[in-house]
């Protein structure tokens, strides 16, 4: 198949203004609206709680807590520790206590400000390490081990050990959190989520109202960007519009504002590391050791699972054959921390890298050269410590066409000529390599099932249960079943996920939203096809096996129809022209209780070097190119996965270097806002941004041979951190590692400068 760089679907409608978001959906008479009382203690029992004021507001119509809940107070999506409204206790600033429904949104929030509520301090954790110090975990610790790490760690020529520290990231999708929830008809309701996983939400509202799953329709045409944000995290404001809808009997919306919507919802997880590592001379890992910690927040939420991506992914690109992985949960009385794009997989990653970067400095060796040692072999020291082979390795060929591409060596070269003869002005030059499993880790969640319509004009129409949240997912699986039946793009269209046409749905998320939509629809429509290739043998005097479906006709030898006409005579011969299709993702397996098995259909891989220049006066820096080389399979659409490598390059240099989210000494996010919270923006895009995806068709039947690209590139960005810690060494002794946490602010980059001058 030759890739087709079309549009994405919705973009003459995103630039015209006329893609419909939730907030965009004409209000139905009667609609009121919802705001959120929020609690100002990080841990507290809640000993008044008087809502008279709020109640008398004008235009306020109810007052919702935690007991107008007819069923679950729940809204966890794995653990049930996360209630919708609180009750008797708070956890975090920023918590949910009441909900306001009024007449005009401005009403509502005006009235939920109005709450007097008083509390009993309780004694609160905020911080990772601090969690971890009193053993204090929302779920048990997790611990891996291959080899004898102990052993191999002592018998090393050289030992290094040391912390790293890495924030956490807001997701801000450009569309906040907000449900519109209907009454419909003999108590059901119809649900408008801004979410990634519209089955969980129906699972919410069922459980908090009492109701059964054929009540309850939730609908997602579009959202304006999640990021994994909406996973699970949408489920609150669904419930609590859901509860409101239900009490007054009417339309409720619930859209709340930025800096509510930061202070009430889960981040990427901060994490704190411990490790320890063994290499011999040439700088290749014998044993490593490390403890990773995460900020989980005061529930659960999905930190199991991203606690397990984590571990699952400290190994990278790199074989280590004796290593112990353990994994901590930190109960905090913060935000309970989410999904966010890589899911625990960035941040188990960096942390072999900052090792590797370690041992470079240790051995005053390339970089590159230390991680080539390293790298996994294709006939040997290819297992991964969880047990799974890795068959599809193509790191050496990615790394070396990237080398030449970027004229790494060269520019290595340059920039030390640069650094010997500049005292203020530094730069650093660095290439990092990714690894990145593709799969859910829980087994059930790798299937999807999807709707094809043919109708008789010849146009098509298809359903699945993703969700498309800008990343073009509905434009791959229009393509693939245009290709499927032969026709052109334009005929085909995508609908809106709705539970009452594919039920059962997984998350859009882990990066299989294409792998697993894209294979469900291309069984529907290969469905139809094989029942349109019957009726056209007939008509053209052939055999099945010489029909073609091609460029809007159908061939047999000479003879030829359009589509429309067979598809008009399908309908007359009352063949069937729908069809449902599934899929379930093969070769899958993962224990659990063991962390071991092969949770992970196939690997992305990809590698980026990016040059950067720091002023050591100021801690100022600014990345001045970057070269990105990623492995995207046979692409179904380049233009959309060259997009999305380049997105999430900038969205992790963004984690990893201004994003910084603060908590003040009595636990109240800081940086709640766009005036306190920097996400990059376009000047703080390169000059110069190569990007190329490397030639590489999948070796298992994923959907047209491609590879999923919306996570794994999130780690190409790595290169940037590392660029900024590389210029920094070379402002003091250069076989000194310098301290750099992440994000690497100007502050945290001025400290590590007067760590290296010894200052």
């Amino acid at each position: 198949m030759k890739p087709d760089s079309a549009a994405h679907e919705s973009a003459h409608l995103h630039v015209s203004g006329e893609a419909t978001y939730i907030d965009d959906i004409a209000e139905i008479a009667g609609t009121a609206h919802c705001a959120l009382g929020l609690s100002t203690q990080a841990h507290a029992i809640l000993t008044t709680v008087d809502l008279q004021n709020v109640r008398n507001s004008p235009g306020v119509i109810a007052v919702l807590t935690a007991g107008d809940i007819p069923g679950v107070n729940d809204c966890g999506p794995i653990i049930h520790d996360d209630p919708v409204l609180a009750q008797g206790e708070v956890f975090y600033i920023g918590q949910p206590i009441f909900a306001v429904v009024a007449e005009t949104r401005e009403q509502a929030q005006r009235a939920a400000r109005l709450g007097q509520i008083e509390y009993r301090p309780l004694p609160a954790i905020l911080t990772p390490r601090a969690a971890h110090a009193a053993h204090d975990y929302v779920l048990p610790p997790i611990s891996l081990t291959r080899g004898e790490p102990e052993q191999k760690l002592k018998a090393s020529a050289r030992q290094l050990s040391g912390t790293f520290d890495i924030g956490g990231q807001e997701q801000f999708y450009l569309e906040g959190q907000i449900a519109y929830v209907i009454p419909k008809e003999d108590g059901c309701f119809h649900v408008h989520s801004s979410t990634q996983h519209p089955t969980e939400m129906q699972h919410v509202v069922c459980h908090l109202l009492n109701l059964r799953a054929h009540q309850v329709v939730v609908e997602m045409r579009r959202m304006g960007g999640g990021f994994g944000g909406k996973e699970s995290q949408s489920a609150l404001f669904c419930a609590v519009a859901a509860l409101a809808a239900w009490k007054i009997k009417r339309p409720v919306k619930l859209r709340p504002d930025r800096d509510d919507d930061m202070m009430i919802t889960g981040k990427r997880h901060c994490f704190a590391y411990d490790y320890a590592v063994g290499f011999d001379n040439q700088g290749r890992i014998n044993a490593a050791k490390i403890d990773m910690i995460t900020r989980a927040g005061f529930s659960a939420d999905l930190s199991g699972p991203v606690a397990t991506r984590a571990l699952c992914h400290f190994d990278n690109a790199y074989f280590l054959s004796d290593v112990t992985i353990n994994a901590f949960n930190g109960k905090t009385n913060t935000q309970s921390n989410t999904a966010f794009r890589g899911f625990g997989g960035p941040q188990g990653a960096i942390a072999i890298e900052y090792i590797l970067d370690d041992i470079a400095r240790e051995l005053k060796m390339d970089p590159l050269d230390v991680r080539m040692t390293n790298f996994y072999g294709t006939h040997d020291r290819n297992v991964t410590p969880y047990g799974q082979p890795v068959k599809d390795n193509v790191i050496h060929e990615l790394v070396a066409e990237l080398v030449e591409t970027s004229d790494y060596r060269q520019r290595r070269r340059a920039v030390s000529d640069f650094n010997q003869s500049n005292t203020i002005l530094k730069k650093g030059l660095y290439l990092t390599p990714v690894k990145f499993g593709i799969s859910f880790n829980v087994k059930h969640f790798n299937q999807a099932g999807a709707l094809v319509h043919v109708y008789t004009d010849g146009s098509v129409l298809v359903n699945h249960g993703g969700t498309e949240m800008g990343q073009g997912l509905n434009t791959k699986v229009c393509q693939v079943v245009a290709r499927e039946l032969g026709i052109s793009l334009n005929q085909v269209r995508a609908t809106a996920a709705d539970t009452s046409k594919v039920a059962n749905t997984s998350a859009t998320a882990a990066s299989t939203g294409s792998d697993l939509n894209g294979k469900a629809a291309q069984n529907a429509a290969a469905q139809i096809r094989q029942r349109l290739t019957t009726l056209a043998a007939t008509l053209l005097q052939s055999e099945p096996e010489q029909i073609e479906f091609s460029g809007n006709h159908i061939t047999a030898g000479a003879r030829r129809m359009r589509f429309t006409e067979l598809v008009q005579k399908a309908y007359e011969e009352r063949i069937q022209l729908w069809s449902d299709g599934f899929y379930k993702t093969p070769d899958l397996s993962w224990d659990k209780d063991t962390l071991t098995g092969s949770p992970f259909y196939y690997f992305a891989y990809g590698a980026a070097v990016s040059e950067v220049v720091v002023d050591t006066l100021t801690g100022e820096w600014k990345l001045l190119r970057g070269d990105l080389l990623h492995d995207a399979g046979t692409s179904i659409n380049p233009a959309i996965d060259i997009g999305q490598v380049e997105g999430a390059y900038i969205q992790g240099m963004g984690w990893l270097t201004t994003e910084e989210l603060c908590w003040d000494q009595n636990g109240k996010l800081t940086t709640h806002a766009p005036s306190t919270y920097k996400i990059p923006a376009t000047h703080d895009c390169p000059d110069l941004l190569n990007t190329t995806l490397f030639s590489n068709p999948n070796g298992v039947d994923t959907v047209l041979r491609s590879k999923a690209v919306g996570e794994p590139p999130l780690l190409l960005p790595f290169s940037v951190f590392f660029a900024i810690r590389d210029a920094i060494a070379q402002a003091g002794q250069q076989n000194i590692s310098p301290p750099l946490q992440a994000p690497a602010t100007p502050e945290a980059i001025l400290a590590a400068i007067r760590a290296v001058k010894g200052i």
